[in-house]
């Protein structure tokens, strides 16, 4: 082995150890299909349980069987556009109101978001995103993305955003950004998910918009909408967040992002745009340009979940698991009062969603997604190696047969460690309530052990 060889691969080695110290070494975890009766998935973003729907596995075969077309697809769009993707480009702007000139597939969301990013915000230009945005929009913020600046504000807070854009408006530098903003010559793209993938909670869309509209009245304030997790699930027909408020066609939504992965079953994304910005990333989104298009087979499968989507089933399956989430966070709350367990030891979700209020009965305030949070060690009393994320996804998976991953920093903030849950139309009454019993009998177990003075150690993944 020659000795730039060893040195790289003693680089590695010791940045993995570091992680590995740390806890936070990422590995893959053991294969798994999606019909595996051995435990319960509460782990995938499989909301609709399409992935293993009869119906749509029986609907795709019989069109694969019809389709002249499956494999493949020729090479990247600017070489060739196959009528199978050309088609679903036309189908999904009927689907979701919008121009054909502005509906612009990618191969994921990840793509997607690099593209827009690292193309579409200009010289002197301002992004502005959500703490919690996802990974994809920072990488193509680094991506050759040519803005003057990029500034975060809290997540789904108001209050901070117009700080934030306040600040932004009253700078006076050399290069005039504040005045620029200001007369309008300069624009600001607002970065959100409708619902974040980690907490579950949704941007405030209609208030963020009406920020832009009061503090940026020349109009060059834009709101960049992912809606990834959102899709499927809400607005009409699953159209998403968007639609569901009322917002399709608002000329501050400058751009949607809708991926066909999650609860679609599916692969792939598309980006619901302006036709002139959907021009302009056909010249310059390098992962548009330079990657080869989706299969066949995988239009295909995109455009079958689409006709659950306009055909009810999705409307069905998705108000199937919004209820559950509803019943399994009050159940799960409730269980926690009653057994004295504090928010020391274990949360239920960011926000709280037990209020009196009346429109808290609506599905629409409540997600799939729900992190149980598990705060570090209150005391001395708990040894600082133990991981209780670890320790409570252990504990499900080994006495209930239930995978629900841990998920720690770097991927959340540190120290705020959850196991995160995801519903699925999918899974019984039955099996839910086995997840309650799991979590509610853990947290009496953190909570004896502190409140008794017991070092807990015990980390079984």
């Amino acid at each position: 082995m020659s000795s730039t060889s060893s040195a790289l691969n003693q680089a590695l080695e010791a940045t993995l150890e570091s992680r590995a110290k740390r806890r936070i070494l990422r590995r893959l975890p053991p294969p798994s299909t999606p019909t595996a009766t051995t435990v319960v998935d509460f782990t995938s973003n499989d909301y609709l349980s399409l992935s293993i729907s009869p119906h749509l596995h029986n609907h795709l075969l019989t069109t694969l069987s019809h389709s002249e077309h499956i494999l493949g697809s020729g090479g990247s769009r600017l070489l060739v556009n196959p009528v199978t993707h050309h088609d679903l480009e036309l189908r999904l702007a009927t689907f979701f109101r919008h121009t054909q000139e502005g509906t612009l597939l990618f191969n994921s969301g990840y793509d997607a978001n690099v593209s827009f990013f690292s193309t579409v915000p200009q010289p002197g230009d301002v992004v502005v995103y959500d703490e919690y945005i996802h990974a994809s929009v920072h990488d193509g913020l680094r991506s050759g993305c040519r803005a003057q600046k990029r500034v975060s504000f809290r997540n789904n807070d108001t209050t901070s955003l117009i700080s934030v854009l306040e600040g932004l408006l009253d700078e006076n530098d050399k290069n005039g950004l504040g005045l620029r903003l200001r007369n309008g010559t300069s624009s600001l793209f607002l970065a959100v998910e409708t619902v974040y993938s980690m907490d579950g909670t949704f941007a405030p869309l209609k208030a963020m918009i009406q920020v832009l509209e009061d503090l940026l009245p020349c109009r060059n304030g834009y709101l960049i909408a992912d809606e990834a997790h959102a899709t499927g699930l809400y607005g009409p027909q699953g159209r998403g967040r968007v639609a569901l408020e009322g917002l399709e066609g608002h000329p501050r939504i400058l751009a949607r992002l809708c991926t066909f992965g999650k609860a679609l079953a599916a692969t792939g994304a598309v980006i619901l745009t302006t036709p002139l910005v959907a021009r302009y990333m056909t010249n310059y989104a390098r992962p548009l340009v330079y990657t080869t298009a989706l299969s066949h087979l995988a239009i295909i499968a995109a455009s079958c979940s689409f006709d659950m989507l306009e055909d009810g089933t999705a409307e069905a399956l998705a108000e199937r698991v919004l209820g559950m989430s509803r019943w399994f966070s009050k159940q799960l709350r409730e269980q926690l009062r009653e057994e004295n367990i504090g928010t020391e030891f274990l949360r239920v979700g960011i926000e709280e969603f037990d209020k009196e209020e009346p429109e808290r009965s609506s599905l629409h305030f409540h997600s799939p997604i729900i992190p149980l949070l598990t705060p570090p060690p209150p005391s001395l009393t708990e040894n600082k190696s133990y991981s209780p994320a670890h320790d409570l996804s252990s504990h499900l998976l080994t006495k209930y047969r239930i995978h629900a991953r841990p998920i720690t920093w770097p991927t959340v903030p540190k120290g705020q460690d959850r196991v995160r849950i995801c519903l699925h139309a999918g899974h019984t009454e039955e099996q839910v309530a086995a997840l309650v019993e799991g979590v509610v009998e853990w947290g009496k177990m953190r909570a004896r052990a502190v409140q008794e003075g017991r070092v807990m150690v015990r980390n079984r993944l």
